[in-house]
């Protein structure tokens, strides 16, 4: 009777001490928690502060500019080319081998190149009455004041813009396109090397160096 008296009696102090070490672990696992809760916040907060720095730099459109170019006639230029056609029309001498002789409805047009980072845009020819423009580029090879110009140096595809009689007076300027586009490629490739470009500007069907006012788009990328 009295060991289980004694027995009853000491079943309080087991839950107790049985009580203070569940809330000795409870805190204990608090702690851990908090910590825990600590560590993640603090690798959030760098993550955040990663991914918010470096993509916006990488991220960025680049800013870019349109660059209109005119096509200048080169009277100089033609003239002395006309001069050798004169040439050898009085002395009776046949041209040279693959010798480009500038026809009689051909001027010399020169593009000046003020920056040399392009890409082609767009053309922007414009014929007051109807006809037929021509424009061939010469290649880089050519040297005006030291050589003839020869067939081979001349550039394909060409930049073919007519206007048909029948047009309205706001009517576009048709061209065939594909080629135009690679035409202006071309040029844009070609400004990386040079300063200046020539061209042959051939007026058929009606159009005239009066009647034509050519232009053509880049974009420069800054």
């Amino acid at each position: 009777m009295l060991h289980r008296h004694a027995h009853m009696h000491n079943v309080p102090a087991c839950r107790q001490e049985h009580r203070v070490r569940v809330t000795g672990q409870k805190e204990e696992d608090r702690e851990k928690v908090k910590t825990l809760s600590f560590d993640i916040a603090a690798n959030l907060i760098q993550i955040q502060l990663v991914s918010t720095s470096q993509p916006a730099a990488v991220c960025r459109p680049s800013m870019s500019t349109e660059l209109e170019l005119s096509f200048r006639p080169d009277n100089e230029l033609t003239e002395m080319m006309r001069l050798r056609v004169q040439s050898l029309q009085q002395r009776g001498q046949k041209r040279q081998d693959g010798e480009r002789l500038l026809r009689p409805n051909e001027a010399v047009y020169r593009l000046d190149f003020s920056k040399q980072s392009l890409r082609f845009s767009h053309w922007a020819v414009r014929l007051a009455q109807a006809g037929r423009l021509t424009i061939t580029a010469t290649s880089q090879l050519w040297t005006p004041d030291l050589t003839h110009l020869m067939t081979r140096q001349l550039l394909e595809p060409a930049g073919v813009f007519w206007r048909a009689p029948g047009d309205a007076n706001d009517a576009s300027v048709q061209c065939y396109e594909a080629d135009a586009h690679e035409f202006g490629e071309r040029i844009a490739e070609l400004a990386k090397v040079r300063k200046v470009m020539y061209f042959l500007f051939a007026f058929a069907e009606g159009c005239s160096p009066e009647t034509v006012d050519s232009s053509i788009n880049f974009t420069v990328d800054s």
